[in-house]
């Protein structure tokens, strides 16, 4: 149990924390809708098991993601998607979900929930796998804490963190920045950068030299920053668009 004395561990436990709560309201909200129709006795089954199959079907995307991580420039990419990701957090497209058909059968429900959270999981899956590869040997431990975190997040506490974001918008801002900080530091582990970043004598995960803290840290910003900047600048171009429109109709 070396792993709960380690810093790192804990500092990842944290990142999975924040970003199941962030990326963890939308799926909710597809639960709820695909099992709206259902007869209120079946309703909590609905949404329990739909859970269910969607956390068991994310336990195998992870692990192919914390698997295909090891591969040259696939963290590069992963990298990209997750400032992508955070930006979108800062300035999200208006987007609804009208299209999440609900049904009156307990199964086809659930298979409704299912589907539309592997559509809706990359996010979540790219997310937590940047943030446990920060964790070495610990990984796997780390990905079904957060998928075990995830559940109670996604099934009862949605609402409650819609509330608090509408309320307190700079936990959306932050959590965005931890994604950029994420893929900063995921963009410097990759085994195609890492020959080009200075070392530190240990080894890290899959047996690749340790890129030195600071540069790790001072990546880690650079993305956080950029994710920063970028979601401003866009969400300003909205919001100025919109209010264009909004005096061209009035």
């Amino acid at each position: 149990m070396e792993m709960l004395s380690d810093p790192a561990f804990w500092i990842a436990v944290g990142q999975i924390i924040m970003i199941d709560i962030l990326l963890g309201g939308d799926n909710a909200v597809v639960i709820a809708l695909a099992c709206r129709k259902l007869p209120p006795d079946l309703r909590t089954k609905g949404i329990i098991w739909g859970t269910v199959g969607a956390i068991i079907l994310r336990v195998i995307l992870i692990f192919f993601a914390l698997t295909l991580l090891a591969i040259p420039y696939l963290k590069l990419i992963g990298a990209i998607l997750l400032v992508w990701i955070g930006v979108k957090l800062l300035a999200p497209d208006e987007e609804g979900h009208g299209d999440i058909a609900a049904s009156d059968k307990l199964w086809a429900a659930v298979k409704t929930i299912i589907v539309a959270d592997l559509v809706m999981s990359v996010d979540n899956v790219i997310a937590i796998a940047g943030a446990a590869q920060g964790a070495g040997d610990h990984q796997m431990v780390l990905v079904i804490f957060g998928l075990l975190v995830s559940i109670p997040v996604i099934v009862w506490g949605s609402q409650l963190v819609i509330k608090l974001m509408d309320r307190f918008p700079t936990i959306i801002t932050l959590g965005g920045m931890l994604l950029g900080w994420i893929a900063g530091t995921m963009a410097v582990t990759d085994p195609a950068i890492i020959p080009f970043m200075p070392l530190v004598g240990e080894t890290g995960e899959g047996n690749l030299p340790q890129v030195v803290a600071g540069v790790r840290y001072g990546a880690g910003v650079a993305g956080a920053l950029l994710v920063l900047a970028i979601g401003v600048v866009i969400k300003k171009r909205k919001d100025a668009a919109a209010a264009a429109a909004a005096a061209r109709s009035s």
